[in-house]
């Protein structure tokens, strides 16, 4: 797979987003390729960081892998790899886990 090819470091995590899709008034369907500035703010942790923080100290992670996430829009960095996207982010970006 592409993201054995990635290995986030620190306090990050490697996340697959879901595609989001938004309906507005009168059903009309807006898929996230219409915005630029729509981003997805769901998506499936794939791997986690090392475990260390900047300074050494050891990052206890509130989610594990295959949990589904809801994180904020405007922060992960987005990497592709053979065509697919996949976003790092710090984990205190991370909102909730979705059950």
């Amino acid at each position: 797979m592409a993201q054995s090819e990635i290995r986030p470091l620190g306090n990050r995590v490697l996340v697959k987003p879901h595609d989001e899709e938004d309906t507005i008034a009168g059903g009309l369907l807006v898929p996230p390729s219409a915005s630029d500035d729509k981003r997805p703010a769901i998506g499936e942790v794939l791997k986690l960081g090392i475990g260390k923080d900047k300074d050494g100290k050891p990052v206890v992670f509130q989610v594990k892998t295959g949990d589904t996430i809801y994180f904020k829009k405007y922060s992960p960095e987005e990497v592709e790899i053979d065509g697919e996207k996949f976003l790092i982010l710090d984990a205190d970006d991370i909102l909730a886990v979705i059950k």
